[in-house]
């Protein structure tokens, strides 16, 4: 129910995909996050309306339910400006006409609003185009084709009345916060559901003219750019084997500034995600992102960032898992049910969710005799095309069973119930709540998972006293070597535990039941309406002092505490702030230039080095950081560091006849702790990748070439 400090609201979700009400029609988990959480608003008392695509399934829809046909048709002409770089032979305007009529359901106090016309109604099965439609087939612009039809939509009619307009996924709906912007009755939110690259962009000409189009009039100036300029060209070009960034030629547009710059609020699913996205910090892209002018976009809205929330489902939590017969699950696998047993379930992806590495690993522990289960579950439609996971799983059989099929979620919850142990390697930031490793978890599943900020909240890398399992490092690699060994680690201490130390497993399994069992709906719901609740009064937005003490936005604090301040300088290296705050004793001195080391900011420390009282750092650590380089010798270079766990040659390559360059990268033969020896680069511009002990990712140069 509302209360006064929760004002009744029109709520209007708004995605290219919202069918998460009926599991025919169900294609990712977006879906289901919208469903869900329009009914948990609905429930508390508010107007819930959902506008999606019918995606040519109104026949289904009809048979099942009461689909009306409203009063409203929409006859226009769609004007796409193509990229003649990828649309070779098309013209330089695509002319789309559109006959758009509208179509409702009502559902659990949720109004389903369905717009239907020739290009939305293409790929009922799939709903969204592939990719390889991309300078092929306009029916790659379908998504564009609903941004266009939703705003007029919206506009017409609900018309002038009040309402929060809650848009998920930047890609889908980059024009709607610019098109409603100057309505003062629409409120609208803006959701990052997953980490797409924040440097993401689209054609600017096309946006421009769609713009025209609903007449809007957008400052585009600063969104408009060349990153090749940002950085060192090895860092750059990296890039793409990190997934984190990409470059684009000069005339696009980034899709995070228009929905940041003309949205009210930006929301998250957690709050490691929306730490992630505010600086990269601890990445292979950190020291790049804060060269492009992304970084003072973000910076500039981070007072609009809130975390909503995520959940695991009403029905899963209300499953008992006591009442799962172990015995019968995995004897019907052919496993030993007394065995420890380890799940991991996600769909097949092999980079995203670490299973190159996860299959590794679990073929490491089987050949050398550990006595465990392995159910995994690697979701794909038409199979596993890596024979390896199929070799595999042939060699351990009875130890190992892998399957890719979709399953209804009681076998599922069977599964993760039966299990002991649950499997997340997920890497390169991609995961922004992991319902799954919550649905393992709320099952009693103790996990195994990657540090990633956007997986903290399931607190498996807090530590014992209030921690709910085991870490590994984030990884921001292919086929890495490092999340490979690490995991086998983590397995073999596993099974130690459940075999020796049977109460402190216990402990550990209730503590993490106990964790994902309060992320629920009406939990998320609370966290929503706390922030639309705000807008929809006109209260202004709380300044962002932790983000920034958090993150090092010096410039942007105001009234901080004069200790936090320090604390965070401390943290951040930076002397000239420290400066400002309190005079730079040795005791500072030493602490700041301790942390910049342990960080690998070499020229933080080098910095402090500088303005540091003398002796306030030990000959032996400046010797430490001067000595990293110790001289090339034969053609070859050496670096030492102590806590570097591995250190790669980034070189820089010419760019093809496309324009594209992927950097040649090298691991260096580490001959002892922190000793690092490779061939030189033999060309200028590379640089030093390291990979710290921490799992933190940074760069450093070549000396010695």
């Amino acid at each position: 129910m509302t209360t006064p400090h929760t004002p009744r609201m029109h709520i209007i979700e708004t995605y290219f995909e919202c069918c998460g009400f009926d599991h025919t029609l169900l294609q990712g988990g977006t879906s289901v996050y919208l469903w869900n959480l329009s009914r948990a608003f609905a429930a508390r008392g508010h107007r819930v309306s959902i506008v999606t695509p019918a995606h040519g399934r109104l026949d289904d829809l009809r048979s099942r339910y009461d689909v009306e046909d409203l009063p409203y048709e929409d006859t226009y002409t769609l004007p796409i400006v193509l990229d003649p770089q990828v649309w070779r032979g098309f013209p330089a305007e695509a002319a789309i006409g559109l006959r758009t009529t509208a179509h409702r359901i009502r559902l659990e106090g949720v109004d389903l609003y369905f717009l239907s016309n020739d290009y939305l109604d293409r790929l009922p099965v799939t709903f969204y185009p592939p990719y390889s439609a991309k300078g092929r087939d306009l029916v790659f612009f379908k998504p564009l084709v609903f941004q266009a039809d939703s705003v007029r939509f919206l506009r017409h009619w609900f018309g002038e009345e009040r309402a929060v307009v809650h848009a998920h996924e930047p890609y889908y709906h980059y024009l709607l916060p610019a098109a409603l912007r100057d309505d003062p009755t629409k409120l609208v939110v803006s959701t990052v559901q997953s980490n797409m690259p924040i440097g993401k962009k689209v054609y600017g000409p096309e946006v421009r003219r769609l713009l025209e189009l609903v007449d809007v009039k957008a400052e585009l100036a600063n969104a408009v750019g060349q990153d090749e300029d940002a950085g060192p060209a090895a860092i750059v070009q990296y890039q793409q084997l990190t997934h984190l960034h990409y470059t684009y030629p000069p005339d696009h547009v980034a899709l995070y500034e228009l929905t940041a710059e003309h949205a009210d609020l930006i929301d998250f699913l957690s709050p490691g995600q929306l730490d992630f996205y505010a600086s990269f910090r601890d990445t292979p892209f950190a020291e790049l992102f804060e060269r492009l002018p992304m970084a003072e976009v973000v910076r500039r809205n981070a007072h609009k960032m809130f975390v909503g929330g995520c959940a695991i489902s009403d029905e899963w939590l209300a499953r008992d898992p006591s009442r799962v017969d172990r015995a019968d699950v995995l004897g019907g696998l052919g496993m030993d049910p007394a065995l420890p047993t380890f799940f991991h379930n996600a769909r097949y992806a092999v980079h995203h969710k670490g299973q190159v590495e996860l299959v590794r690993a679990v073929d490491r522990v089987l050949s050398e005799g550990l006595a465990a289960n392995f159910v995994l579950r690697c979701i794909a439609g038409e199979g596993i095309d890596d024979p390896y996971f199929h070799e595999v799983a042939r060699r351990h059989a009875g130890r190992l069973h892998l399957e890719w099929e979709r399953v209804d979620e009681g076998r599922v919850f069977a599964y993760a119930a039966s299990s002991d142990f649950c499997l997340f390697p997920s890497k390169f930031e991609m995961d922004t709540f992991l319902i799954a490793q919550g649905e393992a978890m709320a099952c009693g599943a103790v996990p195994i998972a990657t540090a990633q900020e956007g997986m903290a909240h399931f607190r498996h890398a807090e530590g014992p006293v209030t921690g709910t399992g085991f870490a590994v490092n984030r990884s921001f690699a292919e086929d890495d070597s490092l999340l490979t060994a690490a995991l086998v680690d983590r397995i073999r201490e596993a099974v130690t535990l459940w075999s020796e130390e049977p109460d402190r497993y216990r402990e550990l399994s209730a503590r993490a039941s106990a964790v994902a069992r309060a992320f629920t709906w009406e939990h998320c719901a609370e966290l929503h309406l706390a922030a639309f609740s705000r807008l929809w009064r006109g209260e202004p937005a709380e300044p962002p002092t932790q983000l920034a003490l958090r993150h090092g936005w010096f410039d942007a604090l105001r009234d901080a505490p004069a200790d936090a301040v320090r604390e965070a300088a401390v943290a951040h290296g930076a002397v000239d702030v420290y400066e400002r705050h309190a005079p730079l004793d040795a005791d500072a001195a030493r602490r700041i230039f301790d942390s910049a080391w342990r960080r690998a900011d070499f020229a933080a420390c080098e910095r402090i080095l500088e303005r540091a009282p003398s002796g306030a750092v030990d000959q032996e650590d400046v010797d430490r950081l001067r000595g990293r380089h110790p001289g090339a010798a034969e053609g070859r270079i050496r670096y030492r560091l102590p806590h570097a766990e591995r250190v790669e040659l980034v070189v820089p390559s010419d760019a093809d006849e496309r324009g594209r360059a992927l950097p040649l990268v090298q691991t260096l033969e580490r001959t002892a702790p922190g000793e690092f020896t490779g061939p030189a680069p033999g060309r200028p511009g590379a640089r030093l990748l390291l990979t710290l002990s921490s799992g933190r990712v940074t760069w450093d140069e070549v000396r010695g070439d």
